[in-house]
């Protein structure tokens, strides 16, 4: 991108061209060579135009931050909900980690994109008919059907939100959903930063009160930091929709630096398994590690092709990413056949159940990702579009089979 910048520096119709067919990549490539070019108009005219924000009235800036610490009590008090209720908080926190991860999330994006009442209402009753099914769905403390429940129901409502992320954007609509997948990796530096950052405050804040003998730490645990915590998605998402180029040269180069790391370490992990003679066939505590590998390794696949744009790689990312989706397809197809020989063998159980419809759908979209990136490598002119289309139309899928292991199982199996 960099050099189709420069070569039609002085052709306005053509980089106009450039920037409507990749906006970011665009946006990206252009800062990093602007020190270059900043005596030309063009140049200057172009800075003006990627760096323009329209200012907001101070009245506005108010109602905005009254907004975010309105959803980030709402998020304090499904924190802290237990402890004003009496309810027993091993029970409570299991069932609705998705709500306190989400609703405020969904409340800010939401507003942000003026959904219809009709959308808004549905999001509503979709968080309340969960909630209600999650904390009236029975559960021992060797209950497989509960603890799927309890992890998948997350995963939808991950889902749920990409959907309220995009405008409401229907099934058809992938466009937008590379977009959503970006603002997950940059949240989740963000996050991370302010965790740390709110973490050093906190232990400083403890120190000093007690150096006068004041011992305030169970108190400020209980009811400052772990409040401080849970509003940091939010908090950081309202940063990253105020100044998106934040984290936005963080993140390439992130996924840059791991992609290569993660291959590598995977290919040695599987000569380690081999040389070690690991059996995924009968030990099932491997298995179920050897599954979440598996999930890892494909969140960092994802991560890296939807980050390919924003860092403007050339082909060695793109191979070093074929590559990695190669070797997860080689782990992905090792984990399939062993839960379909356990299947096989001991017949179906709603963890077996769950794992090999999880593992189909990675196959699948794994071989499509891996026949996809082959076919850029081979090109002359690499789409990255097709890239992204490729993970985002496989969004929904994941979206229903969360769903489905969340309610439809327990069913089947009778809550067992």
């Amino acid at each position: 991108m960099k050099e189709k910048i420069l070569a039609h520096l002085d052709d306005a119709t053509q980089l106009e061209s450039l920037y409507r067919s990749n906006k970011t990549a665009f946006r990206t490539s252009f800062y990093e060579i602007y020190t270059e070019i900043a005596d030309r108009p063009q140049a200057a005219f172009w800075h003006q135009r990627l760096s323009f924000r329209v200012a907001s009235a101070p009245s506005q800036k108010r109602g905005e931050l009254l907004f975010l610490v309105a959803a980030a009590l709402v998020t304090a008090f499904l924190v802290k909900f237990p402890v004003l209720f009496g309810l027993e908080e091993d029970r409570y926190y299991p069932r609705n980690i998705s709500f306190i991860l989400f609703t405020s999330l969904l409340i800010y994006f939401t507003r942000k994109h003026q959904l219809s009442v009709l959308i808004s209402g549905a999001v509503a009753a979709l968080l309340l008919v969960g909630a209600l099914f999650i904390n009236w769905l029975p559960s021992t403390t060797d209950s497989s059907t509960f603890i799927l429940s309890c992890i998948h129901l997350p995963l939808f409502f991950w889902a749920v939100l990409g959907f309220v992320y995009t405008g409401a954007s229907g099934l058809s609509r992938w466009e937008k959903r590379p977009d959503f997948l970006r603002y997950n990796g940059d949240l989740i530096i963000l996050v991370s930063i302010m965790t740390s950052a709110v973490m050093a405050i906190s232990g400083i804040t403890m120190g000093l009160f007690s150096l006068i003998g004041i011992e305030i730490g169970e108190f400020y645990f209980q009811w400052i930091l772990v409040i401080e915590l849970s509003a940091c998605p939010l908090v950081a998402t309202y940063i990253l929709d105020n100044n998106p180029q934040l984290v936005s040269r963080v993140s390439p180069i992130i996924a840059r630096i791991f992609s290569p790391v993660v291959l590598v370490t995977l290919v040695g992990y599987l000569i380690g398994m081999a040389w070690a003679s690991k059996d995924p066939f009968n030990d099932r505590e491997f298995l179920l590690l050897f599954n979440l590998l598996l999930i890892g390794v494909l969140a960092i696949v994802f991560f890296s092709l939807v980050e390919l744009p924003r860092s403007a790689s050339g082909r060695g990312a793109l191979l070093i990413t074929l590559l990695l989706s190669v070797v997860t397809i080689v782990v992905n197809a090792i984990a399939l056949l062993a839960i379909l020989y356990r299947i096989s063998s001991w017949g179906f159980t709603p963890n077996r159940l769950a794992v090999l419809g999880a593992n189909v759908l990675f196959f699948v979209h794994l071989v499509l990702i891996a026949v996809q990136l082959t076919r850029q490598f081979r090109s002359k002119e690499v789409s990255f579009s097709s890239i992204e289309k490729t993970i985002s139309v496989f969004l929904p899928l994941y979206a229903g089979w969360a769903l489905f292991v969340a309610v439809v199982v327990p069913l089947i199996f009778r809550f067992s």
